[in-house]
């Protein structure tokens, strides 16, 4: 199901294993080399921040992301394809950079694909700067490894 919904129609509920199916099922239609079952569940167990944007019974998307010292890193961030284009990403990052205030973080982190142009034009636009380039950071397709550019915004 797709349809332009409005903000005041969006609510943030915690990633629950009661809910894993439905966030697997965006995150294998979204990537060539999506997180895993386990990758979710060791997130969760280790106390990480995991947020999913709720429309309804729609899951529209959701963000992963860790506490660290004076920053949150983060890890996963996921909009689903019915609802791209429409704003979503910006409304999870304005909820990530409010949170990680409220926890005392300084900078926020994260790192992209070096061919993800699309994502990195919405985190520049929100502020965030590319700040260095981590090599063979991804799996990518046929064995080969991916770049990951690394950036952060200061909160």
């Amino acid at each position: 199901m797709s349809a332009v919904l409005q903000p005041d129609e969006a609510r943030f509920e915690p990633l629950t294993a009661e809910r894993l199916d439905a966030v697997l099922r965006i995150e294998q239609a979204v990537y060539p080399h999506p997180w895993t079952r386990g990758n979710f569940s060791d997130a969760m167990a280790s106390g990480y921040l995991g947020q999913l944007l709720m429309a309804g019974d729609e899951l529209l998307g959701y963000f992963v992301a860790m506490r660290g010292v004076d920053e949150v890193h983060l890890l996963n961030i996921t909009v689903a394809p019915g609802y791209q284009r429409q704003g979503w990403a910006r409304v999870m990052l304005d909820a990530l950079a409010i949170w990680a205030r409220g926890q005392g973080a300084d900078w926020l982190w994260l790192e992209v694909r070096e061919s993800n142009a699309r994502a990195m034009g919405v985190y520049e636009s929100h502020g965030y700067r590319r700040v260095g380039l981590r090599k063979n950071y991804y799996p990518a397709d046929h064995g080969q490894r991916e770049h990951a550019v690394v950036m952060s915004l200061r909160l």
